[in-house]
């Protein structure tokens, strides 16, 4: 039986939801950082196999526990939630073990290592009345709401295209390539601004400094409606990049996330083709150069309003804006890159994926075989860290 959050008498955290994190690497911390601040939130445990990342969170939050077996945290009866930030090929593992053991699980992208594994988590959160959210910070920012709010209000027409870059030097990985490192986060930023699913995806890249790991990518995505995006992923280039520029028919958008307080530029530039031509000198495009616009973004912690969601979502027994099915749709087009990577930037047709607001898998779809085995498999992984 799935527990509600916490209301019962003389608790001293009441209506609180009870949270356990798993993982304190790179951006585990960030994570024990706000839901130790949240107003609703108890964090209890916090788990980590390393005895150095431990002592450090214990000098930072003498309050909370520190294990290094996530069994402790999973199989714990008063933690209500579990939060996930390890490598991506455990982030099934560990989820499927929480949400087994009925915790609501936040989970950091991307949700899996394939869609299978996510439409698994996706049939046991339904199932037992589960919140499984996925980490799409970019997506609770002020920034792309804003950009969000512009593009459906019509101000710059209709999209044509994104093109996004996001590059930097390092971190290297060894068992996911630049892609699925860095592409989720603008993948799941064009999917919320453009609200369909791309028909079909062209990936090329290379690898560089790990053989078999590539380091350098570029996706390509054809959408019905006749729009395209690009997006460029490096982790071998000396400057930090994270820009993004929709081009819409009345005007245009650019996102430079680097920037400190200027993080949208609206420009008021457009193109209009000659309606007809008989002669060369009738034959000629009108360029329109208007004023540029900075609107002003509230200073709010995309992380921190992230993680209230996600306890907004367990205690009104809500969907959340980055659930399962928002973090299928993101996987199904890594790995739709990693094919087309395999047959040398060859398209890959998307036609018969499911549209990720369309998504709903089914428990009674899930094979029970392999779901032991799964079972069994994340014990003896959770049990070694």
């Amino acid at each position: 039986m799935i527990k509600s959050y916490r209301t019962e008498s003389g608790d001293k955290n009441r209506g609180s939801i009870t949270v356990g994190v798993i993982g304190c690497g790179y951006w585990g911390p960030n994570l024990v950082r706000n839901f130790s601040k949240l107003p609703n939130c108890h964090l209890k445990s916090i788990c980590d196999t390393s005895r150095d990342r431990r002592t450090h969170m214990e000098i930072l939050y003498p309050g909370i526990n520190t294990v290094s077996n996530a069994n402790q945290i999973i199989n714990d009866p008063e933690i209500d939630a579990v939060v996930i930030a390890v490598p991506v090929h455990l982030h099934y593992l560990f989820a499927h073990a929480s949400l087994r053991a009925g915790k609501h699980v936040l989970v950091e992208k991307p949700m899996a290592s394939s869609s299978a594994e996510c439409e698994e988590l996706i049939g046991m959160a339904e199932e037992n009345g589960l919140t499984l959210m996925v980490g799409h910070t970019f997506i609770y920012s002020e920034s792309v709401l804003k950009i969000s709010q512009i593009v459906k209000s019509g101000a710059i027409g209709d999209v044509l295209y994104i093109n996004s870059q996001r590059l930097n030097l390092g971190l290297f990985q060894k068992k996911i390539n630049v892609a699925w490192d860095l592409a989720p986060h603008d993948l799941s930023i064009i999917l919320h601004i453009l609200g369909e699913y791309p028909t079909s995806v062209n990936c090329q890249g290379n690898a560089h400094i790990t053989p078999g790991v590539e380091d350098v990518t570029n996706i390509s995505l054809s959408f019905r409606s006749g729009r395209f995006a690009t997006i460029q992923s490096s982790w071998i280039e000396p400057r930090k990049v994270r820009q993004m520029t929709i081009v819409g028919t009345k005007g245009m958008i650019v996102f430079d996330d680097v920037q400190p307080n200027e993080k949208i530029r609206i420009y008021d530039v457009r193109i209009t083709p000659p309606p007809h031509y008989d002669t060369f000198g009738e034959f000629q495009y009108s360029y329109h150069y208007g004023d540029s616009s900075i609107p002003h973004l509230e200073h709010t912690e995309p992380l921190k309003t992230q993680c209230q969601h996600f306890l907004d979502c367990i205690i009104k027994k809500e969907s959340p804006i980055t659930d399962g099915s928002s973090g299928l749709a993101v996987v199904q087009i890594l790995e739709a890159s990693s094919i087309s990577l395999e047959k040398g930037g060859s398209s890959v047709d998307l036609h018969d994926r499911v549209m990720p607001q369309a998504v709903k898998f089914r428990g009674s779809q899930l094979s029970e075989p392999n779901s032991a085995a799964a079972g069994e498999k994340a014990e003896a992984v959770i049990t070694s860290l």
